[in-house]
């Protein structure tokens, strides 16, 4: 089939890429990785790549059989700069929309394409460098402050460019909001401008791009969307001593440690099918121990957090 995914908003299904123009002959860059674990998984990512939202369930798994000796680090690629690109049938906001309803069912995660028709970004840079500011302040909180965001603008609507939205998603994830003003406004910039810099080195063309790197800097790539052994034999070709770490996977336990989830993240993290997880959550939220956000193409469910 004739690749016609060149927009960088046109995410190809089938290769699970979201796909961007690249410079040709980009020079290359000696990158000197510093790793406190035997594998750093460089993740080239975006706030509003759809297929990055589809691997979510994916990395978190990884993150709770892996996490003690995977370190995952997350670099901006820059998807849309504006809407120069006119390309694969998109040159406008709202020709996203109906795309972005047909990947939200091809990965079985929540998308709501009528962002695109209501509120639509101009590009995606300011909430890249807004993550860039989090990660100033907290790594483990900037990837909390990433994954509300993504809510923010998949299953919400909202136009996460907006300073409004931003400052939330900080501050529900207890982050300075205004240091993170402060630095998004100043050196956040830079360090953006490295992530794409980085990215034009490592030749990445698209998003999600993952390169698995051992303390040699030997790598394995995985490109796209994937199903999660392919992740986990890259973990393993990287690092073949790496043991699979057992885990508690009930619902309190899984909530616990990640506060939302859809239903294809229950199913891949529970094991259970994903009709089995839907109706266990949709059990547990008729109980009153969960909240489910509905929109027309999935639901989300997160824990109600009691207060003592």
């Amino acid at each position: 089939m004739e690749n016609t995914f060149n927009n960088p908003l046109l995410c190809d299904p089938e290769t699970g890429v979201c796909e961007i123009p690249t410079a040709e002959g980009s020079a290359e860059t000696e990158f000197i990785l510093s790793q406190t674990k035997p594998v750093t998984i460089i993740y080239f990512t975006d706030p509003i790549c759809s297929s990055c939202w589809g691997i979510e369930p994916q990395l978190r798994k990884l993150k709770l059989e892996y996490g003690d000796q995977i370190e995952i680090d997350y670099r901006m690629g820059g998807l849309l700069p504006d809407w120069k690109y006119n390309s694969g049938g998109i040159s406008k906001p709202s020709d996203v929309a109906h795309h972005w309803d047909e990947v939200s069912e091809y990965y079985d995660m929540p998308i709501d394409g009528d962002l695109w028709l209501e509120d639509p970004l101009n590009s995606s840079y300011p909430p890249s460098i807004a993550f860039k500011a989090a990660q100033m302040q907290d790594d483990d909180k900037a990837i909390a402050f990433m994954r509300t965001l993504r809510e923010m603008v998949f299953l919400e609507k909202k136009n996460i460019t907006k300073w409004e939205h931003m400052s939330e998603a900080a501050t529900v994830n207890g982050l300075d909001a205004i240091k993170l003003k402060k630095d998004y406004e100043s050196r956040a910039k830079d360090l953006f401008q490295s992530d794409l810099a980085l990215a034009q080195n490592m030749r990445v063309r698209g998003f999600p791009t993952l390169f698995f790197t051992d303390s040699q800097n030997n790598q394995e790539i995985v490109y796209g969307f994937r199903p999660y052994q392919d992740y986990e034999n890259a973990i393993l070709k990287t690092f073949p001593k790496a043991v699979k770490k057992e885990y508690d996977s009930s619902w309190t336990s899984l909530f616990a440690k990640y506060p939302t989830l859809t239903k294809t993240e229950f199913a891949e993290l529970s094991g259970l099918t994903k009709i089995e997880s839907e109706a266990l959550l949709e059990k547990v939220t008729a109980e009153g121990k969960l909240i489910q956000t509905k929109t027309k193409n999935g639901s989300m469910w997160a824990r109600i957090k009691v207060n003592h």
